[in-house]
């Protein structure tokens, strides 16, 4: 019989795949036999396909070791400048596939496993997703480590390898029900522990200030160590690094109890010390102050920098000796970027080792310091600004404050000197906030312990000068930059839409995947009707897989004719998910007041993870959910409007949906959205974009052509205005009838039957207290869905207005983001330069 047409087949008719050579696939048969092989010999004589897919993984991952020693290789040669990316988060999702298509092996695996008689599709589904990240700063870490070695850049990345990650989402009547993400449960092929650089991390303790400076003494100790992970680029042969610690405890640890016979709890206590890398705090876009997550900051700072002083110390013309002894060089060989306030240790923790260790004077270190570092800001939401108790500190590093305090006390000296007088400017821009507990603002740190602080889109950096930091940019504007986010297209087009990569590649060539500015040559078939049909072939084949899916997932039948309607990322009052929820209900409504009218059929998918304290974001699940019940029951209604809450969304399953979707809804409260990179892997993927200018969105909408986008609701000055005004929820609930019917089938039980009042805290923040504004947005909003609806009706129009959108991607390569950090921030010139392959000669 013959084998059914898989984005594998299709894949072999497009080279970006890879070529599979007759060697290739035979040599790849051979390696995946001998790996099977020695899985076998050790456990068992029956193979279950996790065998299979440790075979596969193990023989990709030996074409990865030879370039990967190679690269480091190089690096050692050349001694170029490196960057390290300090992170508490890298959402990596699956290492399988993408590593096939950076080495142009996915064509050769695909033969090989198939004269195997084995299902590559298959085999990838076995490998679990490395969620140690929450949402977009995490998954934004992971495409920068893609882009950094496709562009030749010596980069490292550096976080915590969390034995548990984001928790695993179900849905049980409606709620959301957390598990725990047992990842690394049967192993994880694609690391490897380095046991060698091992190192030492202090907490606790105290100071004593002696003749010979400064010394943290009695401290307790936690080894870090070191698992790394290879990271190819785009066909290069380079293979940069992610290093993630992992917390011990020392064999000595607490083993002094043992003296009075508590040798067994004395073990036991291992695990306190343990526990810093056990589990990654499942909240995005919210601070929560606990001492673990303190000590999780500092572990992952305090290892890394030992590491970047030690590789510093040694990397001098290839030798393996300490040579390099004068740190005042470091900033013209170390570039060190945080992600976020999480790694803001790293200036206190810098300025310890050159103090105290290094015994530089403050100035001198201090200059080391602020030439190093520079920071990235991804939030302006006031509750998740990280700002630690004094007295914490006190206890977990009492060094560290030690250092912030005098840090501070020199900041303000310059801020008195630059503004006489002006108290109230000081206590405004101190690292220390006063009040009934004192605590250290830790965005200030980084601001002042930085050259360069930048947001992650346009808008978003205007908004932090004009606002949050705006005594800080009136202080040192020559700090404060913009890097707008970006995506990158080998996992989010290649990889997870070749149907797509493949339409593109014939119009335009493949070079497009390393310079994805080559999309707006797409621009000359926008009138071709072969391209356009094209296009809307491979969204339609993409929405029938998806439909596939959704089918053996939930059991629910999807008109795949319908516009799939999509709406993931965290549940979140900004993300406004309720917005979409009084739409569907006044669709709902509006299709039961006239059922022989000729609807645009829908169907409206919501998904992602709620914070597991985040009540409010609970309830949204809840609501979404109880709304999908009764709209999916009701005969009237059939399959002009579906309801799916898309369970436990991740990585995996964002490359399963985002190349099927229509219309992807962007829809924050104008300057809540730092960026948003979901919005880009949509317009990448062709789905038309509904959004107010909020983040990226308004960059999108310059790319593309505003009129190419379904732009709808207040402006950053309409909130602001309204802000000043007073927002007054009851307004708009008098005044909208189909809003004030929608709030009121909320709260008399229409979703909730058993339970009439169960929404009744969701009622009453809308009505009372909504600090995101869902009502003053909802007329336009409608509006705008009605402009969907209709356009949705002309397929031949709509894939016109997709192609302007994919034209229009090419700001949005995280390749020149990247590119822009490296030049203007970390000062290293990219590069698009081969290195020789390890079978090449040198």
């Amino acid at each position: 019989m013959a084998k059914p047409l898989t984005d594998q087949d299709r894949r072999k008719q497009i080279s970006v795949r890879g070529l599979a050579g007759v060697e290739n696939v035979s040599d790849l048969k051979t390696n995946f036999n001998r790996h099977l092989h020695f899985t076998l010999v050790k456990d068992r004589n029956v193979a279950t396909k996790r065998d299979y897919y440790f075979a596969l993984a193990n023989t990709v991952r030996d074409h990865l070791v030879g370039r990967w020693i190679r690269t480091q290789q190089h690096y050692y040669e050349k001694d170029p400048k490196r960057v390290y990316y300090l992170s508490l988060e890298f959402y990596m999702g699956r290492t399988l596939q993408n590593t096939m298509v950076n080495l142009a092996l996915e064509n050769a695996c695909d033969e090989a496993t198939y004269q195997l008689g084995l299902d590559m599709e298959e085999l990838q589904d076995i490998e679990e997703d490395a969620g140690l990240g929450n949402g977009g700063l995490g998954r934004l870490a992971a495409c920068f480590l893609d882009s950094m070695a496709s562009l030749g850049l010596a980069a490292y990345g550096y976080g915590i390898r969390y034995e548990f990650g984001i928790f695993n989402q179900k849905i049980v009547e409606g709620w959301q029900v957390e598990e725990a993400d047992d990842w690394l449960r049967y192993g994880n092929p694609w690391e490897k522990a380095r046991p060698e650089y091992m190192r030492p991390v202090h907490f606790y303790g105290r100071v004593e200030h002696t003749e010979e400076g400064v010394k943290w003494v009695d401290t307790q100790v936690v080894l870090a160590l070191p698992y790394d992970t290879p990271v190819p680029g785009y066909r290069n042969n380079i293979v940069n690094t992610m290093r993630l610690w992992s917390a011990k405890a020392p064999c000595d640890f607490n083993l002094k109890d043992f003296n009075v016979g508590g040798y067994i709890q004395a073990v036991l206590d291992r695990n306190l010390a343990e526990n810093i890398s056990r589990v990654l705090y499942p909240n995005d876009n919210f601070f929560e102050g606990k001492e673990l997550r303190l000590k999780q900051e500092y572990f992952v700072v305090a290892a890394t920098l030992q590491d970047i002083i030690r590789r510093f110390k040694a990397s001098k013309f290839g030798s393996t000796e300490f040579v390099r002894l004068d740190l005042a060089s470091l900033p013209d060989k170390v570039a060190i970027q945080l992600n976020d306030t999480h790694p803001a240790m790293a200036i206190p923790e810098l300025m310890r080792i050159l103090v105290d260790v290094e015994k530089l004077t403050w100035v001198k270190a201090w200059d080391i310091v602020v030439r190093t570092c520079a920071y990235t800001n991804h939030t302006v939401l006031p509750e998740a600004l990280e700002r630690w108790p004094v007295d914490l500190f006190q206890n977990l590093l009492p060094r560290h404050l030690e250092i912030i305090y005098e840090i501070n006390r020199r900041h303000l000296e310059r801020i008195a000197t630059l503004y006489p007088g002006d108290l109230d400017r000081m206590r405004r821009m101190s690292l220390i906030e006063e009040g009934d507990v004192k605590k250290i603002n830790m965005a200030h740190l980084c601001i002042v312990g930085s050259h360069a602080v930048n947001g992650v889109a346009r808008i978003h950096s205007e908004i932090i000068k004009d606002t949050v930091f705006k005594d800080f940019y009136e202080a040192d504007p020559e700090k404060f930059q913009n890097k707008t986010n970006g995506i990158t297209p080998r996992r989010w087009l290649v990889m997870c839409n070749p149907g797509l990569a493949e339409v593109i590649a014939e119009r335009i060539g493949e070079d497009y995947i390393r310079d994805l500015d080559q999309l707006k040559n797409l621009l000359d078939f926008v009138d071709d009707d072969s391209f356009i049909r094209d296009v809307a072939k491979v969204k339609q084949e993409n929405k029938m897989k998806f439909a596939a899916h959704l089918e053996e997932t939930y059991k629910v039948k999807i008109n795949p004719n319908s516009m799939f309607d999509v709406h993931v990322k965290r549940i979140h009052e900004y993300k406004r998910q309720l917005l979409n929820c009084l739409h569907i209900i006044t669709l709902y409504n509006r299709i039961k007041k006239e059922p022989n009218k000729s609807w645009t059929p829908r169907t409206v998918m919501i998904g992602g993870k709620a914070a597991p304290g985040y009540h409010t974001a609970k309830m949204i699940i809840k609501l979404i959910t109880s709304i999908g019940d009764v709209v999916n029951n009701d005969p009237m209604v059939g399959d002009r409007l579906k309801v799916i809450y898309l369970e436990n969304y991740r990585v995996t399953l964002a490359e399963k949906v985002i190349p099927a979707s229509d219309l992807s809804e962007q829809i924050s409260t104008a300057g809540t959205e730092a960026s948003g990179t979901g919005n880009m892997k949509f317009m990448l993927n062709g789905a038309l974009t509904i959004g107010t200018m909020d983040g990226a969105n308004v960059e999108m909408a310059e790319e593309a052509g505003e009129e190419n986008l379904f732009i709808f609701g207040m402006r950053v000055p309409d909130v602001k205005a309204m802000d000043i005004k007073g927002y007054d929820a009851m307004s708009y609930y008098n005044r909208i009838p189909e809003l004030k019917q929608a709030m009121d089938q909320i709260s008399g039980g229409l979703f909730s039957p058993s339970q009439p009042d169960l929404f009744k805290d969701l009622v009453s923040m809308l009505m009372q207290h909504d600090r995101f504004k869902v009502f003053a947005d909802y007329e336009e909003y409608i509006k705008c869905q009605e402009r969907v609806s209709e356009l949705y009706k002309d397929p031949k129009e709509w894939t016109k207005m997709v192609i302007h959108n994919i034209a229009g991607c090419g700001k949005f390569s995280s390749d020149r983001t990247i590119s822009q950090y490296a030049r203007e921030i970390w000062g290293m010139e990219p590069s698009l330069e081969k290195i020789a392959a390890p079978d090449d000669p040198r």
